[in-house]
């Protein structure tokens, strides 16, 4: 099954609270930016700030981190498998 969901961030961003690298175990990932901005950094790929239209396909098991997020920030998330495991990696 595939799973899609809105994520509401909580204002405002705490980096320690948000930031630790990371992936998901995922075979498809797609975020669409509702509202607001999020900036991110992918291995590989480097920092992106991605504004309310942006779309981006998040290669399967990418490590990231969340860098920042504006308080009105929505993302529209769809994974696929629905059920998913995230990995927490050290900084």
């Amino acid at each position: 099954m595939v799973q899609a969901h809105v994520i509401r961030f909580i204002p405002p961003y705490r980096a320690e609270e948000v930031s630790t690298p990371h992936y998901h175990d995922v075979d498809f990932q797609m975020v669409y930016v509702l509202k607001g901005w999020y900036k991110t950094e992918f291995e590989g790929e480097g920092v992106h700030t991605l504004y309310a239209g942006s779309c981006w396909i998040q290669p399967p098991k990418i490590k990231h981190s969340v860098l920042g997020y504006s308080d009105d920030c929505e993302l529209l998330e769809i994974v696929l498998p629905a059920e998913f495991e995230t990995v927490t990696l050290a900084k």
